[in-house]
């Protein structure tokens, strides 16, 4: 398809989810060349960036740091390549949870009661002020890199280091176990739509890296099991959560519910897995929309600046 002109699809790059974003862009890459597009792989470890100018667009399927955090947006936006996905705010935003976190409270969205912590926090008083069990997380990663789910008193400070080594900044959440949920955003403006719910059942004890990339007993429920109208209600409230963080294209936002039934919202995934375990096709389908139609109304949103 000539439309699109000469697409770089962006994959692998530097980051702890390099081979995530490999897989994600090859099949991204095949879907495209199958419908004719004269798309080609730009893996940016390996290639140096000013080599980009020869293309038109960009379909980024890099994920996590500097492909996911607004980086590579502003290298784009400097080229002046149309890219898809959110631009170089809301990606670094999206990427980082703690500001995520406090941009929705800001707006009224429920999110699990969470504390920063460091090397002087207090930890008893954390769990104690929080409860067990706690989710303990690098706050600008991931593919669930870094994250332990702390079930018992005296393991928060060890959780900690171990999310360190992956950020300086580290969350620490209240554990909320009614339920693990995820909505695919795909649009622009006032077209973007929230795509039916997907709800996540791990076999393992939470939703972590192995469960999402590696394991095939993990289940996932689209219909997600809850009534119309409380579908039609979150999947509003999801599509709110991506608005006010500035993103836009396509996306995921996740949330849990608890036992009672309410729901908090947990992040923002600006830059969405596109294997075969990954969400946002999955929701497509149920959709109506196929691997090959998706990529290439991704492809079509792609933009400069705030302007499609």
């Amino acid at each position: 398809m000539s439309d699109f002109g000469k697409v770089a699809v962006l994959l692998g790059g530097k980051s702890a989810e390099r081979e995530v974003s490999l897989n994600s862009g090859a099949r991204v890459l095949a879907a495209l060349q199958r419908q004719g597009v004269d798309a080609q792989a730009f893996d940016p470890a390996e290639r140096k960036l000013d080599e980009l100018a020869v293309f038109d667009r960009a379909f980024i399927a890099l994920h996590g740091r500097y492909g996911e955090d607004g980086t590579i947006q502003g290298a784009l936006e400097l080229m002046h390549i149309p890219y898809t996905g959110s631009g170089v705010m809301a990606s670094a935003v999206g990427m980082d949870k703690w500001r995520t976190k406090l941009l929705w409270r800001s707006v009224g969205l429920a999110i699990p009661e969470f504390v920063m912590l460091d090397a002087h926090s207090d930890y008893d008083a954390v769990e104690k002020q929080l409860g067990l069990p706690l989710f303990v997380k690098p706050a600008c990663e991931g593919s669930s890199i870094g994250v332990s789910m702390v079930r018992h008193r005296g393991e928060l400070r060890a959780a900690w280091q171990a999310a360190a080594k992956h950020d300086s900044l580290v969350i620490v959440e209240q554990g909320i176990f009614g339920g693990e949920y995820t909505v695919a955003m795909l649009g622009e403006g006032d077209n973007m739509q929230a795509l039916p719910i997907i709800k996540i059942e791990p076999a393992t004890e939470f939703y972590d890296y192995e469960a999402k990339y590696l394991r095939d007993d993990t289940r996932y429920r689209c219909p997600c099991g809850l009534s119309e109208s409380r579908e039609r209600e979150l999947r509003a409230q999801a599509l709110d959560a991506f608005r006010v963080l500035g993103c836009r294209g396509w996306g995921r936002v996740d949330f849990l519910m608890d036992e009672q039934g309410k729901a908090y919202f947990l992040e923002v995934n600006t830059s969405p897995g596109m294997t075969d375990h990954s969400l946002v096709p999955m929701a497509a389908r149920v959709a109506g929309i196929s691997y090959e139609q998706l990529v290439l109304r991704v492809l079509a949103l792609a933009t400069l600046g705030g302007k499609a």
